[in-house]
């Protein structure tokens, strides 16, 4: 019997919240793209969506009592990855992506490159696609990747 680091704990309370949230920010991304309006650039757009997705994140995490090491794509991917095996496993390139558009967390290499917005309606596909993902296995009671449930 393989033996793992990831032991199942009770669930971190208010990870309902986190999903309420990430429906908030993907809803508003969705309306703001539609609405084309000037307020909603594509850099806006961006941190809406990248938003969304660190939410509906942290809500499966927090779930299964778990918490990321950091909230970049990579830290929120590798902490997906272990509870989750071969959940992302499709579109895990897509959210690392995300994080090239803007690398702030070191002083030294802070880096912004907004997106087009012609990017923008791939970004919130892949939004809904991990929404529905989690949704889909939490509905069904089954675990996603086959490890825990979210």
């Amino acid at each position: 019997m393989i033996q793992t680091d990831i032991r199942p704990m009770p669930e971190i309370s208010g990870w309902e919240e986190f999903l309420e949230q990430g429906e908030g920010y993907l809803k508003t991304a969705t309306r703001g793209y539609a609405g084309r309006r000037k307020i909603f650039t594509p850099e806006i757009l961006y941190n809406l969506i990248a938003m969304a997705i660190e939410k509906f994140v942290m809500a499966a995490l927090m779930r299964q009592g778990s918490l990321p090491c950091n909230h970049t794509m990579a830290d929120l991917v590798e902490a997906m990855e272990a509870l989750f095996p071969d959940l992302i496993a499709e579109f895990r390139e897509d959210l690392l992506a995300l994080d090239r558009y803007q690398e702030i967390c070191a002083l030294d290499t802070f880096h912004i490159r907004p997106p087009s917005m012609d990017e923008i309606p791939a970004m919130l596909d892949l939004a809904r696609h991990l929404r529905n993902i989690l949704e889909n296995a939490e509905a069904q009671g089954a675990p996603p990747g086959g490890t825990a449930t979210v």
